[in-house]
């Protein structure tokens, strides 16, 4: 059970990183590149690995879920927010409040990396 427990404290700290990244990543210029690429792949497989799996697909959130399931956990929500909401905080949202906003959030994140990642790239240009 310990290397359940170290997996689970490890998807806890590395996954909310990734996702804070993907929101914020584009504030930096020195990490936008890298922002604009996980965004890209947190899209592909949302959307082409979600045709397989369901859209918004996430290997991190199977991995862990696989991991809090050997926990004992039951009774896990479908989106890996709404569990992050709840495990923090205890409050568990709508899940069509908490998909109506990662999608917005994401979109947005999305939007503003490609804007400063052109508006770079045409800096370096000239």
């Amino acid at each position: 059970m310990i290397l359940e427990h170290l997996a689970d404290w490890f998807f806890m700290m590395v996954h909310p990183g990734i996702i804070l990244f993907n929101v914020f990543g584009w504030m930096f210029r020195k990490t936008r590149k890298a922002n604009l690429i996980l965004l890209i792949i947190t899209a592909f497989s949302w959307v082409v690995l979600g045709l397989w799996k369901g859209i918004g697909y996430c290997p991190f959130t199977d991995w862990h879920f696989e991991i809090l399931r050997k926990l004992g956990e039951t009774d896990l929500p479908d989106s890996y927010i709404t569990y992050l909401i709840s495990r923090i905080t205890g409050w568990h949202p709508a899940d069509s409040l908490v998909y109506t906003l990662t999608w917005i959030v994401f979109l947005l994140a999305f939007l503003i990396s490609a804007a400063v990642n052109f508006i770079d790239w045409k800096r370096k240009k000239t």
